[in-house]
């Protein structure tokens, strides 16, 4: 005879599994690359939105099963600098204010996504939790930031990045 305590520890254990299987199904809906499509700032209770990085951005992100990502956003309208070596000051600058770089590990439970910041080009970031909101609606990834001061005045916004699946 089995006693009870051998079955709810057998239930314990089968729903622990089934969770982690559950879990781990949600991340496979990450994995891979994905191509920037859009990205907005907007303001939280109807205020305005915009687009930092301009009507066209580029931009890819990428998430592996290892539970690590890379991100890069660039914004449509960039400077060329002639020469990398005689680039000014400004045109350095002008190329830094137009992109995002980052990167380190993540979990996700199938709606929220957080991510640890391992680096960035912002070194503000660097050891940084990042907490988004997640919808996938069929190739299309929605990614968008709890609310948070943004620039240039403070007031509450948030960010929205829309990624489409490379395949």
């Amino acid at each position: 005879m089995v006693s009870r305590t051998a079955i709810w520890s057998l239930v314990g254990i089968s729903m622990l599994f089934f969770a982690s299987v559950i879990a781990l199904a949600g991340d496979e809906q990450l994995y891979g690359t994905w191509r920037l499509v859009s990205f907005t700032n907007t303001g939280v209770g109807g205020g305005e939105t915009t687009e930092p990085y301009g009507k066209s951005p580029t931009g890819f992100i990428n998430y592996g099963p290892d539970h690590r990502f890379v991100a890069m956003i660039m914004g449509d309208k960039r400077p060329k600098p002639v020469d990398l070596f005689k680039m000014t000051d400004q045109e350095a600058a002008a190329l830094l204010k137009t992109m995002v770089a980052y990167g380190g590990t993540y979990s996700y439970d199938g709606k929220i996504l957080k991510v640890h910041i391992d680096m960035s080009w912002i070194e503000v970031l660097a050891g940084t939790d990042q907490v988004r909101e997640v919808k996938i609606d069929g190739n299309k990834l929605i990614l968008a930031t709890l609310p948070a001061p943004g620039p240039p005045d403070g007031k509450p916004m948030i960010s929205t990045a829309t990624w489409e699946r490379l395949r």
